[in-house]
């Protein structure tokens, strides 16, 4: 399994993780759930104790990934296959993406 720490604007807001059998969930932090002042990360992802789960990795993060020459280069650069998105989210979009979301990979 694979797994990554969803952070918005410097505050942990859930987990992210391709299960063993290929399925993608996505769960928010109880402490980021429970506080008022917290938006939910998409429209897609409403705040809710639930998990999300996805044949296929959440467009909302498929949407933090490169395309074209750039998605080559960095498969190319970290050696990842370049069918392997989830893969490639935890390698890249780690800091300096479009938006305020960063995932961090946890080991």
């Amino acid at each position: 399994m694979q797994q990554a720490k969803i952070i918005r604007n410097k505050q942990d807001v859930g987990l992210l993780s391709r299960e063993d059998d290929g399925k993608y969930m996505f769960i928010y932090f109880n402490k980021y759930l429970n506080n008022e002042n917290t938006p939910p990360i998409s429209v897609n992802f409403p705040k809710q104790k639930e998990r999300f789960v996805s044949e296929h990795l959440f467009s909302f993060f498929s949407a933090l990934l490169s395309e074209g020459s750039m998605k080559e280069m960095q498969c190319r650069t970290l050696q990842i296959d370049e069918n392997d998105d989830f893969t490639r989210l935890l390698k890249t979009a780690t800091k300096d993406t479009i938006g305020s979301i960063l995932v961090e990979e946890i080991i």
